[in-house]
């Protein structure tokens, strides 16, 4: 017999484990040094983590790298898209996927 109302349950989320944002961010933190680029923003949602890159603040991100679990069996977890959706890269190791920005010029 329960006693009293029932704390409202927390909707799960997808995030970045410490390993995964540690690479994520040694990759950005090389970019900002060399001026590539300056600002970022994280989203966890119920199905997916998101880390955006921006050049500028007002902008839209230069680019977006995604963890899908729901795609962990097909073609990989992660994604790394472009400003206009397109997707780069995608994987199953981070390390992989981010290469494509390791190598990418900014416009």
């Amino acid at each position: 017999m329960g006693g009293g109302p029932q704390p409202p349950r927390q909707k799960p989320f997808v995030g970045f484990d410490r390993r995964e944002l540690n690479t994520i961010l040694n990759l950005y933190g090389r970019k900002v040094a060399s001026g590539e680029w300056r600002d970022y923003a994280m989203d966890f949602l119920k199905d997916r983590a998101l880390f955006s890159i921006y050049k500028r603040a007002s902008e839209r991100p230069l680019y977006v790298i995604e963890k899908n679990p729901r795609l962990r069996n097909r073609q990989g977890q992660y994604m790394v898209t472009i400003e206009d959706g397109r997707v780069l890269k995608r994987g199953h190791e981070l390390d992989t996927v981010l290469r494509v920005l390791e190598l990418a010029v900014v416009r």
